[in-house]
């Protein structure tokens, strides 16, 4: 499904008026490597998402013991996309790519759509994140993430209230 390949452009000596033109690039080379192969068969795309349907497959193919207590799930939003990668506890093992998805808004549909994808509620890691990915699965408000204060009573933006208050919660 996604090939990699290494093309690399050496542009021969020409004057101006070659360039003005517009012939840039006098011979280009390509090499493709197949490393993706053996995975084409245990990855999907739908809706947006490609993401890895067979998790177990992946990891024997990779040659890693898999024991879904020993992994956790790591998810990182960006305001462009969301990733989720399977990191080993302890860190002793490489990280597995599981799920990507582009070019949509960060929201809580997103975040389900994609672990509906990796079939989370079967595996059932633990999840760890930044506040922000906190807040999309608690399903805050996304306007006050960035300094999210769910610990608190009051309103976050309540600025002249934050200092002054001497009845703490208990």
């Amino acid at each position: 499904m996604i090939s990699s390949a290494i093309c690399t452009c050496q542009t021969s000596k020409m004057n101006f008026s070659a360039q003005v033109k517009g012939i840039f690039c006098a011979r280009t080379l390509c090499f493709y490597h197949g490393r993706h192969e053996k995975f084409k068969d245990f990855s999907s795309q739908e809706d947006g998402v490609v993401f890895c349907n067979d998790v177990c497959s992946v990891m024997e193919v990779l040659g890693l013991e898999y024991n879904p207590d020993q992994w956790r799930l790591f998810i990182d939003s960006s305001k462009v996309s969301l990733k989720l990668v399977l990191l080993h506890n302890g860190n002793r093992l490489p990280s597995v790519p599981l799920a990507h998805l582009a070019n949509r808004k960060e929201s809580y549909e997103s975040m389900k759509l994609l672990l509906g994808k990796i079939k989370y509620d079967e595996f059932k890691w633990k999840l760890c994140g930044d506040l922000k990915v906190v807040a999309l699965l608690l399903g805050m408000q996304l306007g006050c993430t960035k300094y999210c204060c769910f610990l608190r009573e009051w309103d976050s933006r309540d600025k002249k209230n934050h200092y002054v208050n001497k009845l703490w919660p208990k």
